[in-house]
């Protein structure tokens, strides 16, 4: 549950920082990606409500592809959406504005908390009589 939590709360986060223009969450960067970082946060939820390791482990998952997607697609329209540029310095300057920030490690934190879950096992208690 900490994990989904945490997960939550870092995608409120700074995640990219674009000059003049601020930081940018998850929505920022994309409302359909954020839509879905959203869905894959409440199916963690719902695997730790229901006590399903093997739904929080997948969401967890679910989670790190995203975020490798995410990353990704940021790097690669940041490169190609200055091509209108005749010259690659100017290209490599407009793109290096586009900053990650710190919001990342705390999504991967709460993905990697997801993705360790162990089942909880039951002991039954020993009674003095059954000694």
């Amino acid at each position: 549950m900490i994990g989904a939590v945490v997960m939550a709360a870092g995608g409120m986060c700074p995640l990219i920082h674009v000059t003049f223009i601020g930081n940018w969450n998850y929505f920022g960067i994309d409302k359909s990606f954020g839509i879905i970082f959203y869905m894959i946060v409440l199916l963690g939820l719902t695997g730790a409500l229901l006590n399903k390791t093997s739904l929080m482990r997948t969401s967890g998952w679910a989670a790190l592809v995203l975020v490798i997607l995410t990353l990704a697609a940021v790097w690669f329209k940041s490169h190609n959406y200055f091509t209108f540029l005749h010259f690659s310095k100017l290209i490599n300057l407009a793109a290096g504005m586009v900053k990650y920030k710190w919001g990342w490690f705390v999504i991967l934190i709460g993905a990697l908390a997801l993705m360790t879950v162990k089942k909880q096992i039951v002991r039954s208690a020993v009674t003095v009589s059954e000694l």
